[in-house]
């Protein structure tokens, strides 16, 4: 007989706009008490802040079944502005890469990976049929692990690498979307943008300078909404 408490899917909610977002879709597409939510910590810079932010957003959809895990060997591997303090986050404009670089020194090596795998696994053991994650193709810091292709191969992973009877679909339901779409999006579905965070280096007010507030504060200026979180400076990026 299966589980009357059964999830759906699992969502993978970082406590950021586009996680924020995509967990509104799954509970749009599943419904209010189908939805379990995954929080990975890795060690970065502004790890507690997330997690609060994740408790926020999933006390605010009353999603009961929660998973919070750490992942402290990302901070032991570095090679991430994000997990080695030894590197600066970078600040300024986003049409400057940073030393010429195409991917930024913000790109944690190859993340989405383990969290997909905590979320894959999970899913598996508790029935559900699908994983969302919020990942940005276009419009967003040039990640490897955030393309189309790369949750193609992912999802053939998943078949070849579960049970047989085991069918997950990974979902990335705002991958073609730009910031400013997602906002729109996320506003359409009265999602808790007041309760997201996105950036890189702060924990109080956010700083206003790093890519991923620089990102966001344009994003919120393009879809012509108020960005309700406090920052320490404002300044929208232009481009």
């Amino acid at each position: 007989m299966m589980d009357e408490k059964r999830k759906q899917a699992v969502v993978l909610l970082s406590g950021g706009m586009d996680s924020c977002v995509s967990t509104a879709i799954a509970r749009q597409r599943h419904g209010a008490g189908n939805v379990a939510a995954l929080h990975a910590g890795y060690g970065q810079r502004t790890q507690a802040r997330e997690q609060q932010a994740f408790d926020e957003i999933a006390k605010f959809y009353g999603i009961d079944e929660r998973l919070v895990v750490q992942l402290d060997h990302f901070r032991a591997i570095g090679g991430s502005a994000l997990t080695d303090r030894k590197i600066a986050v970078p600040e300024g404009d986003l049409s400057a890469p940073s030393a010429g670089a195409t991917i930024p020194v913000t790109y944690v090596p190859f993340r989405n990976a383990h969290f997909l795998s905590v979320a894959v696994s999970w899913a598996e053991a508790i029935g559900a049929r699908a994983v969302y994650i919020g990942a940005v193709a276009e419009d967003s810091s040039g990640y490897p692990d955030c393309r189309p292709e790369y949750y193609r191969a992912f999802q053939e992973l998943v078949r070849v690498g579960t049970r047989p009877e085991t069918n997950i679909e990974i979902v990335t339901p705002v991958i073609t979307l730009r910031k400013s779409e997602i906002i729109r999006r996320g506003v359409e579905l009265g999602a808790p943008l007041h309760l997201t965070w996105s950036c890189y280096q702060s924990e109080d007010a956010a700083c206003g300078a790093c890519d991923s507030c620089l990102l966001r504060l344009r994003a919120f200026a393009e879809a012509g909404v108020v960005d309700p979180i406090l920052y320490r400076r404002t300044v929208v990026p232009q481009g």
